[in-house]
């Protein structure tokens, strides 16, 4: 009969042992990964005649992997060029006359001195005069209407020049270019295809570093910064493969809203999101679960 309180008493320091174990080996924060997707759209319309990349594909910056056809881009800039040389010669044949014109108003000018010359040395005439200045004010007249009629020709040619522009620019955007390094997550669009602007062509997301987003409760907020080291663990074959992580961001705001009157319980569900960048070994996936783990208690 002695022993029977030592065996009675086994189970519940048994059961103290497994609940001190449990709470030591909790997780501060659980959450997935993430990472940046950018959805790249066609900036032009037109067929697809070349699209070389494949999902998975881990593609550069700034690399060429595609063209929309630009032959009828290239027929309308010819066109254009065309009718801008038609313009062109109406304007040299405007121009031609103001050449013409300043060429008299120039010999205008030089008999206008040579005539107040010879007024000064009472060998000319205040008529002779007033017909130079007669002559020079016509000539400038004929100038000033010329340069008028000529000014709708020079800005035809000013919307032309704007045309061919836009054109230049859109066979430059007729180049499908990657603008960022990253992996290749989803193709929208095959070779030959008619895509539109703005029709999406693929996804693309930087996995190299990726964003664990976990969220932990307003007390261990305070046990977390900005730019703080931690452990980062996800399920392996093994057991759990750990990674260093630094916390980028914090949420300035609580996900949840509260409720006016809270008990203490309550106040301890309310959960904020933090971003915690990882190296990837490429063992980390979109979407994946994982554990933060404050490194104090490492």
């Amino acid at each position: 009969m002695k022993n029977i309180p030592i065996i009675l008493l086994i189970p519940t320091v048994v059961t103290l042992l497994i609940a001190c174990n449990d709470n030591g080996d909790k997780a501060d924060g659980y959450g997935n990964f993430e990472a940046t997707e950018i959805t790249i759209s066609a900036e032009n319309t037109g067929k697809l005649i070349a699209f070389n990349i494949d999902e998975g594909t881990v593609i550069e910056q700034y690399k060429r992997i595609g063209t929309i056809d630009t032959i009828p881009l290239h027929l309308k800039k010819e066109q254009l060029l065309v009718q801008k040389e038609v313009i062109a010669s109406k304007s040299r044949g405007v121009l031609s006359q103001i050449d013409v014109l300043q060429a008299k108003l120039r010999t205008a000018n030089t008999n206008k001195v040579r005539t107040e010359n010879l007024i000064k040395d009472n060998a000319g005439t205040q008529k002779q005069l007033d017909d130079v200045n007669g002559e020079i004010a016509v000539l400038k007249n004929s100038i000033r209407s010329v340069e008028i009629q000529n000014a709708p020709v020079v800005n035809e040619l000013k919307g032309i020049d704007i045309q061919l522009l836009q054109i230049d620019d859109q066979i430059q955007k007729s180049k499908i270019v990657n603008p960022v390094n990253g992996t290749v997550l989803t193709k929208y669009a095959e070779p030959n295809e008619i895509v539109s602007f703005g029709k999406p062509l693929y996804k693309i997301a930087d996995l190299s570093t990726m964003d664990l987003r976990v969220y932990v409760s307003e007390t261990q907020l305070a046990s977390v910064a900005i730019g703080q080291t931690v452990t980062v663990k996800i399920d392996d074959q093994e057991g759990m493969k750990s990674y260093d992580g630094i916390v980028s961001w914090i949420a300035s705001e609580a996900e949840f809203t509260p409720k006016i009157i809270q008990t203490k319980e309550e106040r301890v569900a309310l959960v904020y999101a933090v971003k915690i960048q990882v190296k990837n070994d490429g063992s980390l996936k979109i979407g994946m679960p994982a554990e933060m783990w404050l490194n104090s208690k490492n």
